[in-house]
């Protein structure tokens, strides 16, 4: 069993070789905690956290790291427009995050460090920089000399002679090129006391500090959107190799969701909130939309695409709901997923092929339910809990069995009193009043659900949009 992955920095996939035999150490960019999420921004917790579940049932034990940029411009810039503090700004958006993290059923991290507890590993590393003739300070903001590493730009396979860095709001720097690690101090700005005066964090300095504390020198895979591979990872690279860490062995990106061919965007006007989404979609759909294609596949975002997703997951749980019912009783998942199964993942975790297998499977599943053949419904049922249960969506799993997933809280109710009027149905069935009957069907069916009648009983769902 090998694991491949595709690096971004060898431009290639490759077999996964961890630094500790059966251990997995990850460090993801999280967010910037400026704004509530939309869906491209929890797209990347979903397909990390996918990548995690893999690990995981392939025996690793993972550490998993995802931290929170509390401090930057945009969070300052929007408590100034708001008249609030800054640092309610980016608390209120992280716990946005978290609840969407958890609506879609996003295991939490091992850790979640945040930028501003970690100003002293930052100076730390600003003086071993400065210290080694790679960071300089000027006018109270210390800032790294990209000429002094012999490996900035390979990541993004760009020239330095071509680079132009984005606008950081500072100035001092010896070269236009280089950027900065910290930022002196403006009125009205948050600071933190440095040996080279008062200032705030510049972006890309957190990730090198807290990924150093929380993984050590070397670590195994270090991920992101694929927005981040410059300036945010070029830079993280740049700052901990000349430091003297070996830093991450692989570099992976998910690629973005799109509206009309553009990266969702805030500043595009274009973002879809989870906490709207939510309100329309049943999560565990979200889930299956957003992790289901391929992580370094883009999603162009639209209606139509959703609503299919919502008809493809509701024939894998009608499939389950309805074995569950033969069996008589929650089938556990099996201990290994099918070899084809395993053989997808494996390859750069290879989800939408994966999926195909669990499609395989429910319509053998089906076929042995419409054969009466309940062993054999069982034994497909319980492939089919363990190959969902890596993707996160078994419908039987307590987050959305239970109702944690959101959206689904009052289920346990409404089944409760749909089925008293189905036993209200199936009376005036056994008195022959088939008018009743029909009545009680077609007001159930105007409400959104589906009844089915089938020889254990009528069950209902909720009706595709």
């Amino acid at each position: 069993m090998t694991i491949r992955l595709y690096d971004t920095s060898a431009r290639q996939i490759r077999d996964f070789t961890p630094l500790t035999p059966g251990c997995v150490s990850i460090y993801l960019c999280g967010a910037t905690v400026q704004a509530a999420p939309h869906i491209g921004h929890i797209r990347s917790g979903l397909n990390f956290d996918i990548m995690r579940r893999w690990f995981a049932h392939r025996g690793y034990d993972v550490t998993f790291v995802r931290n929170v940029t509390d401090i930057d411009d945009k969070i300052i810039r929007k408590g100034a427009e708001q008249d609030r503090p800054w640092w309610s700004i980016g608390y209120e958006n992280e716990r946005a995050f978290n609840a969407g993290y958890e609506a879609l059923g996003c295991l939490p991290p091992t850790y979640e460090p945040r930028a501003t507890g970690h100003v002293p590993e930052m100076i730390e590393m600003m003086r071993g920089l400065i210290e080694r003739g790679h960071a300089y300070e000027a006018d109270g903001s210390v800032y790294f000399d990209v000429r002094s590493f012999p490996g900035y730009l390979e990541l993004s396979n760009q020239d330095l002679d071509d680079l132009r860095q984005p606008d950081e709001g500072v100035s001092g720097k010896r070269d236009p090129r280089d950027f900065a690690m910290w930022k002196a101090t403006k009125p009205g700005e948050p600071d933190w006391e440095t040996p080279w005066g008062r200032g705030r964090p510049g972006w890309h300095l957190e990730c090198s500090a807290m990924a150093h504390k929380y993984l050590g020198s070397a670590f195994d895979i270090h991920g992101g959107g694929l927005d981040l591979i410059f300036p945010h990872h070029e830079n993280e690279i740049a700052q901990a190799k000349a430091f003297g860490d070996e830093f991450a062995r692989y570099w992976v990106h998910n690629a973005w969701v799109t509206m009309s061919g553009e990266k969702m965007s805030k500043s595009l006007g274009n973002s879809v909130l989870v906490s709207e989404m939510v309100k329309n979609w049943r999560p565990i759909v979200l889930r299956y939309y957003l992790g289901t294609p391929h992580y370094r596949s883009m999603i162009e975002y639209s209606e139509e695409s959703l609503r299919e997703a919502e008809a493809a997951f509701g024939r894998i749980e009608g499939f389950v709901q309805r074995a569950t019912e033969k069996a008589g009783r929650t089938v556990p998942p099996a201990a290994e997923v099918p070899p084809a199964f395993a053989e997808a993942m494996d390859d750069d975790l290879g989800v939408p092929h994966a999926l195909a297998i669990i499609h395989t499977t429910v319509r053998q599943g089906n076929s042995a339910l419409g054969a009466d053949d309940k062993d054999e419904a069982i034994a497909r049922l319980a492939e089919v809990r363990a190959m969902l249960g890596v993707l996160g969506l078994d419908p039987l799993d307590p987050h959305w069995a239970d109702g944690s997933g959101g959206g689904d809280e009052l289920h346990g109710v409404v089944d409760t009193l749909v089925r008293l009027v189905l036993q209200q149905r199936e009376a005036a069935r056994e008195r022959k009043d088939w008018g009743t009957a029909d009545a009680i069907r077609d007001q159930l069916t105007q409400s959104g659900l589906v009844i089915e009648d089938s020889p254990d009983g009528p069950r209902w769902t909720i009706a595709n949009r």
